[in-house]
């Protein structure tokens, strides 16, 4: 049953979750920008995790579940596709119409939707046509 349902609604759902949180911040403050952890490497560097890169990782590894999904020939891939098209379609008029989604996490999250639904559109267009038998 959730094998339906599009895995990029999850960050959109926290970007918006974030936001909501974040009215009690002091104004200015960008929950995005807001440290995780740091890490002092080896080689003397600092890599420090953000809030905004985790959100970002995690939407990297749910769009490589959707392009695994986007695998199967079935009607139920059709909703999947059309689902995972107005998942972009909310990231997008969300990006164009609000303030706070003028943000380049925000920004980053509606790209990686779109590649979903361009992935989904070519992969399954890729196996259909494997799957079609000539005799």
């Amino acid at each position: 049953m959730l094998g339906g349902i599009p895995l990029l609604i999850v960050p959109f759902i926290l970007y918006n979750l974030g936001l909501a949180g974040s009215f009690g911040q002091a104004a200015g403050s960008d929950i995005w920008a807001t440290n995780i952890f740091s890490l002092t490497m080896m080689s003397g560097g600092i890599f420090s995790l953000t809030v905004g890169d985790l959100l970002i990782v995690v939407a990297l590894l749910l769009l490589f579940v959707e392009i695994l999904k986007s695998t199967r020939t079935s009607n139920a891939s059709i909703v999947d596709h059309l689902l995972s098209t107005f998942v972009f379609v909310a990231f997008l008029v969300e990006f164009l119409l609000v303030t706070a989604a003028a943000h380049s996490v925000f920004f980053t999250l509606m790209v990686i939707a779109l590649v979903d639904v361009l992935a989904g559109f070519s992969v399954s267009l890729r196996s259909a046509g494997r799957d079609l038998n000539m005799e």
